[in-house]
């Protein structure tokens, strides 16, 4: 059997951080412009390139694009600075634990479950937030992909899958990957690269919103591990 590489989300699947990345923006933002930002572009399923440049167009800053990496060079500066009384606005959201313990358990020696994230935050941002939720340990942060990587969250199934390779020896094509996550920009990326995908209507989506976006299971929530591993399996 085919080993598989489970790529989770991150906000609003695994997590709520309660506007953790908004404020790190900002504080960011303060700091490389002298100024305070006026907006946030929309983040829902989006990678950190692709926010941050829309949101330094939104505030006027000229050629953004030429800025991004500065800013993502801050904000990772940010993040290493930021101290445990952040911890507080990052919650794990009802049942991950028992999901991820669960797909854990499912692996058998003609067929392991990988697990890892695809997320759109930059990997500081995804390590802090993972952490203060408790689920540092519980996923292979060296197979996933994340929002500094490219603009467009589809390109991350690719990149995951090229850390997974490295790691695991197989390629975890086609339907071997399969995409967790809450939005349809999840669904979009897995369909892109000819992923499984499992949309949860943890986040701003219902599961009709993730069904009619073309996701091949949709769960209410992760309460229910043996759904979360029927779902997955396919």
């Amino acid at each position: 059997m085919t080993d598989l590489l489970v790529l989770w989300d991150v906000d609003g699947t695994l997590l709520n951080a309660a506007g953790l990345g908004t404020r790190l923006y900002e504080m960011v933002f303060r700091v490389l412009f002298g100024r305070e930002l006026p907006a946030v572009a929309p983040k829902a399923g989006r990678t950190d390139r692709a926010i941050i440049t829309d949101t330094l167009a939104l505030a006027g800053i000229p050629e953004p694009s030429t800025q991004v990496d500065r800013f993502l060079a801050a904000l990772a500066s940010q993040v290493a600075a930021v101290d445990g009384t952040m911890n507080a606005w990052v919650h794990p959201l009802a049942g991950v634990s028992a999901a991820i313990a669960a797909l854990a358990m499912a692996s058998a020696p003609q067929r392991q479950i990988h697990q890892s994230v695809l997320t759109g935050n930059m990997r500081p941002l995804a390590v802090l937030k993972l952490d203060a939720a408790g689920l540092g340990d519980d996923l292979d942060l060296s197979a996933g992909a994340y929002g500094d990587a490219h603009e467009v969250r589809a390109e991350l199934v690719s990149v995951a899958r090229r850390a997974a390779r490295r790691l695991y020896g197989a390629d975890f094509a086609g339907s071997a990957t399969i995409l967790i996550g809450d939005t349809p920009l999840d669904v979009e990326a897995a369909l892109a690269s000819g992923a499984r995908v499992v949309g949860v209507a943890t986040g701003g989506y219902s599961t009709a919103e993730l069904a009619r976006a073309g996701a091949h299971a949709v769960l209410p929530d992760l309460t229910d591990p043996a759904l979360v591993v029927a779902a997955v399996t396919g």
